[in-house]
């Protein structure tokens, strides 16, 4: 199946998510930050995005819109799996926690050896990151519930002579009791008759 069916089958709040996470990957490529460099008496002016300048900020702001892509693709496909406080909670903290790290970059601009600057990119970035932690709040309110987890099989702890471990599904016949229990009468008959040995005549 393509990725536009997997994107179907989620639900509209996870749908803004995903719109936001790519969003976010995409304003990577935008001009980010703007340097000015004084040359032959006039200023020269180079934008530069975030791979151009490419630090552990722009690394971790490129892992949460991967990380959040990958979870809406094994929602997609029913991939059971829980986080702590459930996806909401997790794409709400990672939309909150991009926005604080443009706005970090706004004070501690990279080094580009001249008058730095912010260019509009980044706050194309930003909206990204507040839609991110917005779709974050509204799948948190849907309440949906995630996929099951998968049902483990028993493992046998001891392999025959040194062999391969063989995995055993667990036994669930149900175990059924008599419904009447046995009388004396009933248990004399099924008790083995007693061996009387023949008498010799006197």
């Amino acid at each position: 199946m393509s990725l536009v069916d997997d994107a179907r089958r989620l639900p509209r709040e996870q749908k803004l998510a995903g719109g936001a996470a790519i969003g976010l990957f995409i304003s990577m490529f935008l001009p980010w930050y703007t340097r000015s460099v004084p040359r032959g008496g006039i200023n020269i002016k180079d934008d530069f995005n975030a791979f151009q300048v490419f630090s552990w900020v722009e690394a971790a702001i490129l892992l949460v819109a991967v990380s959040v892509l990958w979870l809406l693709y094994a929602r997609s496909h029913k991939r059971g799996f829980h986080l702590p406080g459930g996806d909401g909670t997790a794409i709400f903290l990672a939309g909150g926690w991009t926005a604080l790290l443009l706005i970090w970059r706004w004070f501690d601009k990279p080094n580009l050896e001249g008058d730095e600057g912010i260019q509009w990119g980044i706050f194309v970035a930003l909206v990204a990151a507040g839609s991110l932690a917005w779709a974050g709040l509204r799948i948190r309110a849907a309440h949906r519930p995630e996929p099951p987890l998968p049902v483990p099989t028993e493992v046998d702890e001891r392999p025959p002579q040194g062999g391969p471990r063989v995995e055993r599904t667990p036994d669930r016949r149900p175990h059924t009791a008599p419904t009447e229990p046995l009388g004396n009468d009933q248990l004399a008959l099924d008790d083995p008759p007693a061996y009387d040995p023949p008498r010799r005549p006197r």
